[in-house]
């Protein structure tokens, strides 16, 4: 399998979703996971996911759909397609899976994996994470892990739109 293949590989629908997590329980690999729209992929993106990964043996990332991203976001986002942002998430050597999702919340997708460690942004109280009942109540951990300041997708459009 080429390299491209292989990075391909990792974007799952939830068919494939099934068969995989399938395979990493009979392995018995602790699984983390974490979403976002990751619109345009930036060093504290990075440093946040690899963290997540540093959580367990295998990191899916739920990445809203272009459709979620309009409905959360507002018209002209996101400004990187799903496809693309989805190939970007899967070229990373730390995640294990990307699994789009249509719904505001990955609240379903959640429910479908079961995930050990569910992590997101210390923006949020971990009792305020969608899916945190879904894991705790199978003995899992949220995490919580701090943004790296000066980055965000935001900061990154305005600057863009600055130099217009």
């Amino acid at each position: 399998m080429n390299r491209i293949d292989s990075i391909q590989s990792k974007i799952l629908n939830e068919k494939t979703l099934s068969s995989w997590l399938a395979r990493m329980h009979f392995k018995k690999k602790k699984i983390v996971f974490t979403s976002g729209c990751f619109d345009i992929l930036h060093p504290g993106q990075i440093v946040y996911l690899s963290k997540a990964a540093d959580s367990s043996d295998v990191l899916i990332i739920g990445l809203n759909s272009d459709a979620s991203v309009r409905k959360l976001k507002g018209e002209g986002r996101p400004v990187v397609d799903q496809d693309s942002r989805a190939l970007l998430l899967a070229s990373l050597c730390f995640v294990s899976a990307v699994v789009l999702f249509e719904e505001d919340t990955p609240q379903r997708l959640i429910q479908i994996i079961q995930p050990d460690v569910l992590v997101k942004g210390s923006d949020y109280m971990p009792e305020e994470i969608v899916g945190y009942d879904i894991v705790k109540a199978r003995g899992g951990e949220v995490l919580t892990i701090d943004f790296v300041e000066g980055y965000s997708s935001s900061s990154i459009r305005r600057k863009i739109a600055e130099t217009k």
